[in-house]
């Protein structure tokens, strides 16, 4: 495979935050077409091939669309940010408000679908958490995070499944701090596990609505099965 030629990043981006500012500063407003690739270069002192890949980053954020046979046009004054990265910057309150959203309705169609098969990964995920009820906090996250994941895979949406997995790394980023603030497991290493084991005996008796309930009460309330219990727990 050939290596291909290296391109001078630096001036392409330059390049494309000269282009980006005059777009977002609104001297191109949206619908406005963009001089040509060679009035460009020129005033931006640059190369076409330089200024083609400007305009591609740009069209990458959002910003210009080429149209063929008639130029490239402003399509947006503010880039857009893929999915993924908006996941990143968002409140943990907001990731956890749509994790509500998904979960419950998740449960609620794992507890229709479900097959043999996911019974008993929700039920291996289960004594996964259990086992991690003696490590850390992050550990213990991680295995309730698999565990839900169970359940969401049990529903047999891959657009769920997907949504819950772009999620996962803010949320568990937000469990771990939660846990750490609050000391949720310095009683009870393992909470909240009878919560655990019956979603996962509505999900096996076909229990749709309670499975459903089960799960909101327990996202509505993250310090539920907080109380009296074993200690011991290790610390990261």
């Amino acid at each position: 495979m050939p290596l291909g030629p290296v391109r001078p990043s630096p001036l392409v981006d330059q390049a494309a935050e000269r282009l980006r500012e005059q777009i977002t500063t609104g001297h191109w407003p949206v619908g406005t077409k963009l001089p040509g690739e060679t009035t460009l270069a020129k005033e931006l002192g640059v190369g076409r091939s330089t200024v083609r890949e400007a305009l591609r980053a740009l069209a990458g954020a959002g910003l210009v669309q080429p149209r063929q046979g008639a130029g490239v046009f402003v399509t947006a004054t503010e880039v857009v940010q893929d999915w993924p990265t908006r996941l990143r910057r968002a409140a943990v309150t907001d990731v956890y408000e749509v994790r509500m959203a998904v979960e419950v309705h998740a449960a609620r169609l794992a507890a229709r679908r479900r097959t043999p098969e996911d019974v008993a990964a929700m039920e291996l995920a289960l004594e996964g958490r259990r086992a991690a009820s003696t490590s850390c906090d992050a550990a213990f996250v991680d295995a309730d995070i698999t565990f839900h994941a169970a359940v969401v895979a049990a529903a047999h949406n891959p657009v769920l499944a997907d949504l819950f997995r772009e999620f996962s790394p803010v949320l568990r980023e937000g469990l771990v701090e939660l846990l750490a603030l609050t000391g949720l497991r310095d009683h009870d290493p393992n909470t909240a596990d009878e919560a655990h084991a019956a979603l996962v005996r509505a999900v096996a008796h076909a229990d749709a609505e309670g499975a459903a309930e089960i799960l909101r009460a327990e996202l509505e309330d993250p310090f539920a099965g907080c109380g009296p219990g074993a200690t011991g727990r290790a610390r990261c």
